[in-house]
């Protein structure tokens, strides 16, 4: 699958956006493209977008919430349980908690208010294909309070649970960072490695860990309390 290249450049990345309001929809597409993303497709609502998506094959999905005929919550939970390497990015009018927690928790791996500038937008698709988890600023503390909410609450009893794959010293090092909200560029810039070493490091832990992406990762490490660390 197409990524972001460590340059910051778009590397042929295939986005699909879905808005049902057709100028904004059209405008986002367009930037996308001036900026060198592959726009594979466009939808304005909840079926035609999981059609569409599940046929184009998106790297990344730039997708609002409110949409007709199928919620994208609902959206983003079927999409991303059929290809867990998908990356979306939700692109909303609504800053609710509620929201922003919700979207996550179906799947979703940033999530960017729409009175973000076109320059934030274009650095926010390219943080996501990339594999950050990307959220307006003051966002991301909230999703963080709520894994960590999470981890407090009684862990289920499970016996028969296989044994955690044991990481490295560096790959634990790395999960420790991106558990404190650290980019890919600051654990790079921390660790004095390459952006690229970064990535391997979280992609082999992903596979290690059987874990789809950034945000179940940031989940698994704050409950066993590495952002603490």
């Amino acid at each position: 699958m197409s990524r972001v290249s460590t340059t910051g450049t778009a590397a042929a990345v295939k986005v699909m956006v879905v808005d049902d309001h057709p100028m904004w929809r059209d405008a986002v597409a367009r930037d996308l493209a001036a900026a060198g993303y592959e726009i594979v497709a466009t939808a304005g609502d909840g079926p035609q977008a999981v059609r569409r998506a599940k046929a184009a094959a998106p790297d990344v999905l730039v997708l609002d919430l409110n949409l007709p005929g199928l919620p994208g919550v609902a959206v983003c939970k079927e999409l991303v349980g059929a290809n867990p390497a998908l990356r979306v990015l939700v692109l909303s009018a609504s800053g609710e908690h509620a929201d922003v927690l919700e979207a996550v928790k179906s799947g979703a791996t940033g999530y960017l208010l729409k009175s973000a500038s076109t320059e934030e937008l274009l650095d926010a698709v390219r943080r996501t294909a990339a594999g950050d988890a990307v959220f307006t600023p003051g966002l991301a503390g909230l999703v963080l309070g709520e894994y960590r909410r999470l981890a407090a609450g009684p862990a289920p009893a499970a016996p028969d649970e296989p044994e955690v794959p044991s990481l490295t010293d560096r790959e634990t090092e790395v999960l420790r960072l991106v558990a404190k909200g650290l980019s890919y560029k600051q654990i790079a810039e921390r660790l004095v490695i390459s952006h690229r070493t970064v990535q391997n490091h979280v992609q082999n832990t992903l596979g290690k860990l059987q874990l789809h992406n950034r945000v179940e990762l940031v989940r698994y490490a704050i409950e066993r309390g590495l952002d603490d660390a």
